[in-house]
């Protein structure tokens, strides 16, 4: 079953990891960030990695140490300990899915990312999806879920069929996905899983947005997301075929 994405999802700019700023007080994804995206009318857009103990947590990266001076995997710490782990540019630590659902609870758009839990892009083991899939059976709000990884969205076109998917897309510049091989590279850059996971929408990579595979799917209805504008001007360029934008490091304006 192919779900539309919800019409909000093309009205107010989405926060890139919430409306971040560590000069602020609002590290990445954290509580801080996503309350300051609510108060300033955007919809919000966040990560999902998994705990030792399979519980989906608002986190980035796989590791640690860019977003909390701490090392080691986040798939190493149970989400007890993670729960306690500051992070960096902020009097906060790190959130799980079940603290920022009630957290939005409706107020904005809240597009959700499943990171790659294989970190090349293959068959996952569906614990991140089952467990994503089973918070937001009781949620209410618009809401949508996206993944680099089409097997992941596989998953939750099965855990969750009601719930509006895409994928995260790219140019695929093997030199940028170092260590994914350049025949996955090769393979994913013309979005051939879009069909297969019953996706109703992409978030491209802005720079790569005049690719042809790209207008295909808007000229099928498909709607077109983008990621991370840093500017007016390169949100005035994206604009020119994106539906919407992904934004951080400036305010965005918010249509009438």
């Amino acid at each position: 079953m192919r779900t539309p994405l919800p019409p909000a999802f093309l009205k107010a700019p989405i926060a890139h990891r919430a409306l971040h700023d560590s000069a602020q007080g609002r590290p990445e994804n954290s509580r801080a960030a996503i309350g300051a995206a609510i108060e300033a009318g955007y919809a919000i857009e966040i990560d999902l990695q998994l705990s030792r103990d399979g519980v989906p947590m608002v986190f980035h990266d796989e590791t640690l140490d860019r977003l909390t001076g701490l090392n080691g995997w986040v798939c190493d710490k149970s989400a007890a300990e993670l729960a306690t782990i500051p992070l960096t540019g902020g009097a906060e630590t790190i959130p799980a899915l079940t603290e920022v659902l009630p957290l939005v609870a409706g107020r904005s758009p809240l597009l959700i990312e499943l990171k790659d839990q294989t970190l090349r892009m293959a068959e996952t083991d569906g614990r991140l999806e089952q467990a994503t899939a089973a918070l937001l059976a009781a949620y209410k709000g618009p809401v949508a879920v996206m993944s680099f990884n089409p097997h992941c969205m596989a998953h939750m076109s099965r855990m969750a069929p009601t719930v509006a998917r895409g994928l995260t897309t790219s140019a695929y510049d093997p030199t940028d996905w170092d260590p994914l091989p350049a025949q996955t590279c090769a393979r994913l850059r013309d979005i051939p899983d879009f069909d297969r996971v019953e996706a109703s929408f992409i978030s491209h990579e802005a720079a790569d947005l005049a690719r042809p595979r790209v207008a295909q799917l808007a000229a099928q209805g498909s709607a077109i997301l983008c990621w991370t504008i840093r500017s007016a001007e390169q949100e005035a360029t994206a604009r020119q075929i994106a539906q919407n934008i992904t934004f951080e490091h400036y305010r965005a304006a918010i249509p009438a």
